[in-house]
């Protein structure tokens, strides 16, 4: 049989069932509109705030030519997880990608790093989160799923779990540190990578997009006050991220291109976390 490698077979995500958390902003938002965009059949988007939600949903449904729906969820406790697991099987008998996106942060300095806010949140919402939404949806990625065509789940951590400096990193004010999260990204990594060993056996890849900066809420407070572009100017390609970049990775680990792909941690940021005097991300 002739070999099919084109680029359309290759990445199609066409008929396939997504859940994207906090898909109604920002990195959610980019991934969801790149699977409706490709023609998934359906692509649930969950977070707290359903206006932003339905926003969105609706206007990548009337695009097309997949679809959209919201579910609206707080995934910050284990039942607010089990609560979105119980809602998307009630509305779909299969899932064949999960994206992992939703996540929170907090700085504040050494000496006066809250507890409840600062630690137990952040970590709830970016590490414990992963862990049950994934272990709750793994009867229905497992479904369909096969060697040729697993059930995929993509982890959304971030360049910051590899990077050791949480203080001036140019996201956030002077003397503040962030603290909780890079220590629940690296977590995220590790705990990405215990998945894929343990959801292999069961045809579901696990893998981890680790993003630089690109514009979102969590960035926000660096960019607006990076009046001279210095973040950009200190990367080695002299920019940012942009949609193009992130839905690029995604489509390849959720389409027959990425099938044999898992337990990989993937950086987008352009090498700047690597490079000579390179800044430090979210």
């Amino acid at each position: 049989m002739a070999l099919q490698l084109q680029f359309n077979k290759l990445f199609d995500v066409a008929g396939k069932v997504a859940l994207v958390t906090g898909g109604g902003s920002g990195l959610g938002e980019m991934m969801a509109t790149a699977l409706v965009q490709n023609g998934a059949k359906k692509v649930y988007i969950a977070s707290r705030k359903e206006k932003q939600l339905k926003e969105v949903a609706d206007r990548l449904t009337a695009a097309g030519p997949g679809s959209c729906e919201y579910i609206i969820a707080d995934i910050a406790t284990k039942a607010g997880c089990e609560a979105l697991v119980a809602e998307v099987k009630k509305r779909t008998p299969v899932l064949h990608i999960l994206v992992n996106n939703s996540g929170v942060t907090w700085g504040a300095p050494l000496d006066d790093f809250p507890e409840e806010q600062g630690w137990k949140r952040v970590l709830a919402a970016n590490v414990q989160a992963i862990f049950y939404v994934t272990a709750g949806l793994a009867p229905l990625l497992e479904k369909e799923a096969s060697a040729t065509d697993p059930g995929r789940v993509v982890n959304i951590s971030s360049v910051a779990g590899l990077d050791r400096k949480v203080e001036g990193t140019g996201l956030s004010s002077a003397g503040v540190g962030l603290w909780s999260y890079n220590t629940s990204k690296s977590a995220a990594n590790a705990l990405t990578q215990q998945l894929a060993v343990t959801l292999g056996k069961r045809f579901i890849t696990v893998n981890a997009i680790l993003p630089g900066v690109y514009p979102s809420k969590m960035t926000a407070f660096g960019l607006k006050n990076d009046t001279e572009n210095k973040l950009a100017k200190s990367h080695p390609m002299g920019r940012v991220g942009a949609p193009e970049d992130i839905a690029g990775l995604l489509l390849f680990l959720v389409s027959r291109a990425g099938a044999h792909s898992s337990g990989n941690l993937i950086t987008t940021d352009g090498g700047a976390l690597l490079s000579a005097g390179g800044y430090s991300h979210l």
